[in-house]
Formats: structure tokens, sequence, C-alpha cells
């Protein structure tokens, strides 16, 4: 074989061994936020649990569980791939900023001024960590 083909040849594995990583990557990411929403949903469903009685209660209680369920799964495969610490810290600010953010909206908490700054440096936080994980 030629030593240009060689060379191409070594570049398009390179390449898309970098893509695969890159989109291995990525895809954790995406399934740590989703989990992150999820725990948005499981506090939620206490929240709502809470203000409920009887049967409504018990299905409110169901969500929690469902959506408890389904984000200690993602938070789980995330992990595979990426550091714990960062992926526990990402999981966390995700689902107390959204929570925060459901109490806002939903559940008519107030919104000062200083809540508002921390909630801003939470996410903050929580894109830097994801710009300086590998």
């Amino acid at each position: 074989m030629p030593a240009n083909v060689v060379k191409t040849t070594k570049k398009l594995n390179f390449t898309a061994l970098i893509f695969r990583k890159l989109y291995i990557s990525d895809m954790n990411w995406l399934l740590l936020i989703i989990a992150g929403l999820f725990e948005v949903g499981f506090a939620s469903c206490l929240g709502k649990a809470k203000e409920t009685t009887g049967t409504t209660s018990a299905y409110w209680m169901g969500g929690f569980f469902v959506c408890l369920t389904i984000s200690m799964v993602l938070l789980y495969k995330a992990t595979q791939q990426l550091p714990i610490g960062t992926a526990y810290a990402v999981w966390t600010g995700v689902g107390a900023a959204g929570t925060v953010l459901v109490g806002i909206f939903v559940f008519k908490e107030p919104s000062d001024f200083w809540r508002l700054f921390f909630l801003t440096t939470l996410i903050a936080s929580i894109i830097g960590l994801k710009v300086v994980s590998h």
C-alpha cells in the first residue's frame, strides 16, 4: 500500500476515534441532564403529594418513585464514562436549579434578588464544570 494511503487511513481512523469519544461523552452529558430533570420531577411530585390527600397523593407518590428510578438509572449510566464527582455535582445542580424554578413558577415561592442571584451562580457553576471536565 502506498505511504500516502496509509497516512490517510490512519488520519481517518484517528478522526473516527475522536468523533466517537466526543459523541459518547456528549451522550453521557445529555443523559446526565435528563437525569437532573427527572430529579426535578421527583422533587416536584413530593411537593404535590404534600398538598394533596388520599388517592391523589398516592398518584403523586407513584410519580415520585417513577421519576426517582429513572433519574438514578440515568445517573448511573452517565457515571460509567464521566467522573463521579463532576457527574454528581451537575446532577444535583440541575435538579436544584430546576426545583427552585418549579417552586417559583408552580408553587408560587418567593423570587427575590438573592434567590435569583444564587440560582444564576449555580447554573454558571454547572456550565463551568461541563467546560473544564474531560
